[in-house]
């Protein structure tokens, strides 16, 4: 059986590969933070870490904590992450929690790109009508969804959601979900993690469910969730895998 010393030892070498060995921790959180977060869940299983970072990094990106994040950010860049994913990253995690939020990360992001001579992502351009971002954005959306992208505030009959949901179905899915950056299932599992931390299950459940559509497996989409508990708490983890249901993993 593996032992404190042992899980935090597991720890402090995930920390390190991570952040560097000159990584300071505040005093008296060290080793809560490797046995617990370094030791008991970046190490886990399961997941890659480039995706663990997604998740890590979505869950913090939506309240948003920029202190964590700075560190993280760089960790994710040496992790291989692009700053194009990353931003990427930032404004998926804007549209669940606020584009107010995105500005923030985004900022926080383009000051450790210039520290580190990283030229900045270049913006995509389009130039569609709204039908079409409508009409693709609905294809999306069916596409992860199937059925439950008819269901809530999805429902087409519903008039008062509909007042909002056409503009989330063109920005949401016609034109995040098509941005180039991550992949729809890095999306996904984006997604997943940003509403466990939002502590929203309904659509935590519905995206857990579709990821599997854009090619996660069930074991990931846990871990996704997992994932979080480090940044954003454990209740909010453990409520998420409650919604993803007992059954989830088969």
């Amino acid at each position: 059986m593996t032992t404190l010393n042992e899980l935090r030892a597991t720890g402090a070498r995930q920390r390190e590969a991570l952040f560097g060995s000159d990584n300071k921790v505040p005093a008296g959180l060290a080793r809560i933070l490797d046995e617990a977060v370094h030791g008991g869940i970046w190490s886990r299983p399961g997941l890659g870490m480039q995706d663990r970072m997604i998740c890590t990094l979505g869950a913090l990106a939506v309240f948003p904590r920029l202190r964590a994040l700075r560190r993280h950010i760089g960790a994710a860049l040496d992790l291989g992450l692009t700053p194009l994913a990353l931003r990427e990253v930032f404004i998926q995690a804007g549209l669940y929690a606020g584009f107010s939020a995105a500005e923030e990360t985004i900022a926080l992001a383009e000051e450790i790109y210039a520290a580190r001579g990283l030229p900045l992502p270049a913006e995509p351009e389009a130039d569609v009508t709204l039908d079409a971002l409508s009409r693709r954005g609905r294809e999306r959306m069916e596409s992860l969804h199937g059925e439950r992208s008819r269901d809530g505030y999805a429902a087409p009959d519903n008039k008062v959601a509909g007042a909002l949901y056409g503009l989330a179905i063109q920005y949401g899915y016609g034109v995040i979900w098509f941005r180039p950056g991550l992949t729809p299932r890095q999306r996904a599992l984006l997604a997943v993690a940003a509403f466990t931390a939002l502590r929203m299950p309904e659509q935590l459940r519905r995206f857990g469910h579709s990821a599997l559509n854009v090619g996660a497996t069930r074991a990931e989409v846990v871990e996704a969730v997992i994932q979080t508990a480090g940044a954003s708490g454990f209740p909010p983890a453990l409520n998420g895998l409650v919604a993803l249901g007992a059954d989830f993993l088969g």
